[in-house]
């Protein structure tokens, strides 16, 4: 596959050329021109999000190089940006999801499913980050940063849709002069046995101004009921229709809600643009786990209460961001198995604490013009974590289960970056940055300790990046961006197949990234997404499971080399649109040995849409058109291999009415 990409780059190369301006928001809180930003940044816009009517965010995500979800089960997820697929307190801290520029979650009560909380389909844009965040956004920012954003006017719409497996989605949105509602249901039956979902979230933004201030108010909410189906076991299983519909953990479910609400202020004060934004959230989740032999049920939330401010100003060549957040947050979490005990899972109360949780952080960012060609720009961030623990039960060890006594722990990181972009001539454009990122752990991860377990040596994880990139704007709308990348982790914090938490695990992450954007005709456009990377770990660790011994130099499981996102859209006539979308997972390993690997898969999903009258469209969506048995994702524990089974063929048909 190298061949195709790379000649689609030369023939790029020598194509007329002419810039875009497409803003995105993440990297600077204001908003920027996307090619005169130091870092690669991807972009899923408004019009992609209403072609795409994506069930699920990994539709949307993954069209972006680097950046790749392997859905779950209904709105389940694990994310991968530059990274292997994280699991965990890794897969909950390297990733900071954000809703406006405001976190989803507390930094330390983050979660491995971190978009379920989001409202994508009603949102104007979704910003990936690929890497460290700037010095803008703070703690779990270590791998990438994905800011969805709502839009800053709303529209008139109603849009329904029904599919295979009891798919019904509808979304709507009503707006008035300085104001928006938006509404968006999801429900389905489960492609596997007790496997349904419900979700409904929504979107209410106020906005206006004063004489000196302009606000804008926004409450979004979102409710998921949804059924679990876990792994199927067995080498290739996956490959039976009958063995992908066996749900071997009907009883499991996942209900969680979260509400967020802010403020923002906007003004002028002396020369000084200022930004001030107050904000509440409140997340709350039931979950049965599963996954483990006590089946045990986990009870969790936080409240929080933050503040983001920030002044901005720019003068002879000079732009400086300077700025400050504050996050307080009460959290808590309850597991409780009332199975019989089991092996070392004892029946009974395994933990039930509370955490206070305060975040301080502040940071300056600024970007000097040196010459016409060459702009210079430089950010710092300090950032401190402090965590005040309390435990409601004995503070013992029963069985596996380790209830630490009461305490405090405080976490500093310190996280700068060094950028530039230079022009190469008017339309094109060379960039690059260097990179710290840093996160402070989970509280999941000091607090919920095993048998054997020590808290005192977990330190906040680091990675430090260094990318390239060439971007490119053509005078016919097309575009291709080419960034090489390289990092380097510390203090990794993982548990190994011992059941012991690592604390000073290291791991190297390389690769390089393509995205293009290229009209062929007037009739026939190309996109491609795609990322060649290794990821692999660089240090040793025996464990009696041979099966997950880590040695330096090998690679990281669920980490594929090769993944892809190419779609070629067809303007039949201009009432009427063709996409065809081929999706390739290259093969990866599936345990940390690297004895076991799953090959990989490749999926296309065709699209259809179609003007019925003026404001009236029709859309159809084939996805796994051609019904490929595969694995959404493969693993090997417990001397097996399992894996989330890939859904068969399904077809949905919808209307569309923007009034």
């Amino acid at each position: 596959m190298k061949q195709p990409i790379f000649s689609v780059l030369l023939a790029l190369a020598g194509a007329p050329a002419l810039a875009q301006e497409t803003i995105i928001v993440t990297a600077d809180r204001t908003g920027e021109t996307r090619d005169s930003a130091v870092m690669a940044a991807g972009l899923v816009n408004a019009e992609a999000i209403v072609e795409t009517g994506a069930h699920h965010p990994a539709e949307l995500v993954n069209r972006v190089p680097g950046a790749f979800l392997h859905r779950g089960n209904g709105a389940e997820h694990l994310t991968a940006i530059r990274s292997p697929v994280l699991t965990g307190g890794a897969g909950a801290g390297s990733f900071l999801y954000l809703e406006d520029g405001i976190p989803l979650r507390a930094a330390g009560f983050a979660n491995v499913n971190g978009l379920f909380e989001a409202l994508p389909g009603l949102s104007s844009g979704i910003e990936v980050l690929r890497g460290p965040g700037s010095a803008l956004q703070g703690s779990n920012g270590l791998h990438g940063v994905i800011n969805v954003r709502l839009p800053e006017s709303g529209s008139n719409y109603l849009e329904a849709e029904a599919g295979s497996f009891g798919r019904l989605r509808g979304r709507g949105m009503t707006q008035w002069e300085g104001g928006y509602l938006g509404i968006a249901l999801q429900h389905e039956d489960g492609w596997r046995d007790m496997s349904g979902m419900d979700r409904q979230s929504g979107v209410l933004r106020l906005s206006g101004a004063t004489e000196r201030v302009d606000w804008r108010f926004t409450l979004t909410a979102v409710n998921l009921n949804q059924e679990t189906a876990g792994f199927i076991v067995g080498t290739d299983a996956y490959e039976s229709e009958a063995l992908s519909r066996v749900n071997n953990d009907p009883e499991a479910f996942r209900d969680a809600h979260a509400v967020r609400a802010s403020l923002r202020l906007d003004g002028n004060t002396n020369g000084w643009d200022w930004t001030v934004t107050p904000y509440l959230r409140s997340n709350a989740m039931d979950f049965l786990m599963h996954f483990l032999p006590s089946e045990a049920l986990e009870e969790s939330g936080h409240d929080s209460l933050g503040l983001q401010a920030s002044m901005a100003r720019a003068w002879d060549g000079v732009e400086l961001i300077l700025g400050a957040d504050f996050d307080s947050t009460d959290g808590y979490l309850r597991e409780t198995q009332e199975r019989p005990t089991i092996f070392s899972f004892v029946q009974g109360e395994h933990y039930d604490y509370d955490v206070d949780a305060d975040v301080i952080a502040a940071y300056a960012q600024a970007r000097w013009a040196l010459s016409e060609r060459l702009d210079v720009q430089a950010g710092l961030r300090l950032e401190n974590t402090r965590y005040d623990y309390h435990n409601a039960l004995e503070d013992n060890t029963i069985g596996r289960f380790q209830r630490l006594a009461d305490r405090e722990d405080d976490f500093t990181t310190v996280t700068p970056h060094l950028g530039f972009t230079w022009d190469v001539d008017a339309a094109s454009k060379l960039f690059g940055r260097l990179a710290r990122g840093a996160r402070a752990p989970q509280t999941a991860e000091l607090y919920r300790l095993q048998l054997n377990q020590i808290i005192d040596d977990i330190e906040p994880e680091t990675i430090d990046s260094v990318e390239l990139g060439y971007r490119r704007n053509f005078n016919n709308g097309g575009r291709v961006e080419l960034v090489a990348f390289t990092m380097a982790k510390q203090n990794v914090f993982f548990r190994d197949a011992d059941g012991i938490n690592v604390t000073d695990g290291e791991t190297t992450h390389e690769g390089v990234e393509v995205e293009i954007s290229y009209p062929l005709s007037e009739a026939f456009t190309f996109d491609l997404g795609a990322v060649w990377a290794e990821h692999r770990y660089a240090f040793d660790r025996n464990v009696g499971n041979q099966s997950e011994v880590i040695r330096d130099g090998a690679a990281i499981d669920t980490a594929p080399e090769w993944l892809w996102n190419a779609r070629l859209n067809w303007e039949v006539r201009p009432q009427t649109r063709v996409s065809a979308e081929w999706v390739h997972v290259g093969e990866y390993q599936t345990n940390a040995a690297n004895t076991r690997a799953y090959d990989g898969h490749d999926v296309l999903n065709l699209r259809a849409r179609h003007v019925l009258s003026e404001g009236l469209s029709g859309f159809l969506a084939v996805r796994n058109a051609l019904d490929t048995r595969y694995a959404k994702r493969a693993d090997f524990a417990f001397g097996n291999d399992r894996y989330f089974p890939g859904e068969p063929r399904a077809v949905s048909i919808g209307l569309r009415w923007e009034y």
